[in-house]
């Protein structure tokens, strides 16, 4: 993610960085359906924040690389500060983010090119040559299906499960998800409208979920059996299903930020904490390398603090673990000196236990806890990292360093190495240290 520093002398003096002078289309949830969603166009947009550093830095550069793709690339921008609902729908946790809207617009790709304005240019058509080559072999990421004539508005519906008088039961009420399901009518206009904002929050909801919340719709003109058990009178109307519980009325707001900011909160409700693993060896950081963001931390030796002093400390950690369960970050421990490798890459370098670092495997940046290791230090830690704030290093030299093979902690105090004996009965001092006559 990328971190940006929160400069409170600019915060004031910079409201918006783009006008209708510029040819940087500014994109906010009211248009970007219109405008991103429902186009055939490439975009490449960027998600800001008005008091970030880094963002203010990349304006000109952006300005200037949207006027030489001008009529070749759509270039957008978002202030995502301002519009929570559209930055979190794309999955945005840092500031500045660039993402290319290719052929499916509900999976953007992340740019990951450089923020100077010929390398933006270069990343745009590198994007745009691969998408032409898509289309030329067949492919497209257009709708899977449409309901009759239901103006799906250029959104893939693959994720929204398709629900009937007969797989209902087993899928909804038995089954272990969590389920948003949507009652319509192929006639009505509101339902229509829902389309693409349903499906792309379908996506959406599937991969940050793992599949744990799912958004399904029934056709309730047909399948008139379990429309009217569940007293659906008007259209769309739209409930939650929980599994042993009776349903209840969706409240929130019909835009795709909205039903995915209601999706996240419904699974982490429901969501187990993560699971917090020792670092034993390479196989443990594939959980850094699945997340989003990987947490570390870094405990002192077991004889500086016991059984006890050591559960403490992974009981603060475990707390936070489930706190943010639902942004399914990777949790992880190690005892100080048992990783130095991996300490000296994030810049822990073998004292000040415990220390905690935040990694992004995928850009191989990290952030480290300046705060107290306590509940109150580490939310604040992870609570700016998640609004974008903070600062950030390199790891290392930008690989994963060499992780040592230990064995895992047995839950009990330390022992310290026991002292060797000598049996000193059969040593004649007399031939060991020569007498002295005074």
């Amino acid at each position: 993610v990328a971190l940006c520093v929160l400069g409170c002398s600019l915060v004031l003096a910079v409201s918006g960085f783009y006008s209708a002078r510029d040819d940087v289309v500014e994109l906010n949830p009211s248009n970007f359906n219109k405008e991103v969603v429902q186009s055939d166009s490439l975009w490449l947009i960027e998600f800001y924040a008005p008091w970030c550093g880094h963002c203010q830095s990349l304006t000109a550069d952006w300005k200037k690389a949207a006027t030489a793709l001008k009529g070749i690339v759509k270039v957008g921008a978002v202030d995502a500060d301002q519009h929570k609902s559209l930055g979190s729908q794309y999955g945005v946790r840092g500031f500045p983010t660039i993402k290319i809207f290719g052929a499916n617009k509900n999976k953007p790709d992340d740019f990951q090119g450089g923020r100077t304005s010929q390398a933006i240019v270069e990343g745009a058509m590198t994007a745009l040559r691969s998408l032409v080559k898509e289309r030329l072999s067949g492919k497209s990421g257009g709708s899977d299906y449409s309901r009759g004539g239901g103006g799906g508005g250029g959104g893939s519906t693959k994720d929204v499960v398709e629900l009937t008088d007969d797989n209902f039961d087993r899928l909804v009420m038995e089954g272990d998800a969590v389920w948003l399901v949507e009652f319509f009518a192929p006639w009505c206009g509101h339902c229509k409208s829902l389309e693409p904002e349903w499906a792309a929050a379908a996506s959406a909801v599937q991969e940050q979920t793992k599949g744990k919340v799912r958004l399904g719709a029934v056709d309730a003109t047909i399948h008139q059996g379990v429309s009217s058990r569940y007293g659906v009178r008007g259209f769309p109307t739209i409930k939650v299903f929980r599994k042993g519980e009776e349903p209840e009325d969706y409240q929130g707001g019909r835009s795709r930020g909205d039903i995915i900011a209601r999706a996240l909160d419904l699974f982490s409700d429901n969501a187990v904490p993560p699971e917090l693993m020792e670092i034993l060896s390479e196989d443990s950081l594939k959980t850094c390398v699945d997340s989003q963001l990987c947490v570390i931390a870094v405990l002192p030796h077991i004889l500086d603090t016991g059984a006890s002093g050591r559960k403490s400390y992974l009981e603060v950690v475990m707390k936070m673990a489930d706190k943010y369960k639902k942004k399914m970050w990777g949790w992880l421990w190690t005892e100080g000196g048992a990783q130095m490798e991996l300490e000296n890459a994030l810049g822990i370098g073998g004292f000040g236990y415990p220390a905690m670092a935040a990694i992004n495997a995928r850009k191989m940046k990290y952030a480290l806890l300046k705060g107290s290791f306590s509940d109150s230090g580490i939310h604040e830690f992870l609570r700016d990292l998640s609004m974008g704030r903070g600062s950030t290093s390199t790891v290392g030299e930008g690989a994963w360093p060499k992780i040592t093979t230990v064995a895992p902690w047995d839950g009990k105090d330390g022992e310290l190495p026991a002292e060797e004996e000598y049996d000193l009965s059969d040593v004649d001092l007399d031939d060991v240290f020569e007498k002295t006559e005074l």
